[in-house]
């Protein structure tokens, strides 16, 4: 019969203080459930470890043996919880993670700020790419974590969703168009700036116009960084599709505007990664909440534009960290989004 470390602290509380009752207060639980764990002592010892009565409890001589050792199981187990959690607040060695341009752009100072402060002997390494690039990485172990527009399919990801953004219209500043808002229907019909595929906003922008019986009139591609993409916009070289997070500032300034697409709207979802198919990273678990936790406060500060951030009842489980993705998940098609 197995016995467990539940057991052999029940069995000290119970020693120490001689009362089945007294020990079930002080555990926070009741005293049939002790007897049973002493039951099941006594059966894996093929010994009795009590003499009872009215009372309470006395050590057999089998307990008294048993105690001692009981003691120094407890303490060793305590002296691993310490270490452990001496480990878990020192940090990983290294980590290393990656996130696309604007994503990075919106999340990287924070999280940078976080993680020195909470984790100063931590070598932190911070890497941007494209969606594609990021998922080989994943998988070849090159980064430990990723924070990503959510792919197709992510059947090789451990995911933990963060938020949801919608995607935009991004025009010239004196474009004719009137309105905060576009239909997805007449995509077509303008010039667009569009990264060559297989990126993910030019599969999306295909995507999108095919739905509607359309076809894309590209004006220009650019497969550079979003800055050169914007600028080609504010050139009046043609429209291009981009969260607002990645133009914010230029809407601000007035060099560009935006609406968003509609019918239907088209969104993507945020979700930190790791790779099912690697080892993890040593106390990998606080650096991902650490993240969690300052894109997060970036969202309900207001910070990261037209982000909402998905509750955990909304992932499998409700868990918050790192379910399987469902490939199904509205606007999941995005798997190399060029932002």
């Amino acid at each position: 019969m197995n016995i467990n470390s539940d057991d052999l602290e029940y069995f000290i509380r119970v020693a120490s203080t001689g009362s089945f009752s007294r020990a079930a207060l002080e555990l926070g639980t009741d005293p049939s459930t002790l007897s049973r764990h002493m039951a099941r002592l006594e059966g894996a010892y093929h010994a009795r470890l009590f003499h009872r009565s009215g009372r309470g409890v006395v050590l057999t001589e089998a307990g008294m043996v048993l105690l001692e050792q009981a003691k120094q199981v407890a303490a060793s187990l305590q002296q691993a919880r310490h270490a452990l959690q001496g480990m878990a607040s020192k940090g990983p060695r290294q980590v290393v993670i990656a996130a696309q341009p604007t994503i990075a752009r919106m999340a990287f100072g924070r999280v940078g700020r976080a993680l020195k402060a909470q984790f100063p002997e931590t070598r932190v390494r911070f890497v941007e790419g494209l969606g594609t690039h990021i998922l080989e990485w994943l998988a070849s172990g090159e980064i430990d974590i990723a924070i990503l527009y959510m792919p197709a399919h992510a059947g090789g990801l451990k995911v933990d969703m963060l938020l949801r953004e919608p995607v935009r219209l991004v025009m010239p500043a004196n474009h004719a168009h009137e309105g905060d808002t576009f239909d997805i229907a007449r995509l077509g019909e303008l010039p667009l700036i569009l990264p060559s595929t297989p990126h993910g906003l030019r599969l999306l922008a295909e995507s999108l116009v095919a739905k509607a019986g359309g076809a894309l009139n590209i004006a220009l591609e650019c497969d550079g960084s979003t800055s050169v993409t914007k600028r080609l916009v504010e050139e009046r070289c043609g429209c291009t599709i981009l969260p607002l997070a990645a133009v914010a500032d230029e809407v601000t300034r007035g060099r560009l505007r935006t609406a968003r697409l509609i019918n239907p709207e088209v969104a993507r979802e945020v979700a930190i990664a790791t790779a099912k198919n690697r080892p993890p990273v040593a106390q990998l678990w606080n650096v991902i909440q650490t993240i969690r936790g300052e894109v997060v406060d970036c969202v309900s500060a207001g910070d990261w534009p037209d982000a909402e951030l998905i509750d955990a009842a909304e992932t499998a489980c409700g868990a918050s960290i790192l379910q399987p993705a469902n490939p199904e998940q509205p606007g999941s098609d995005l798997s190399s989004t060029h932002p």
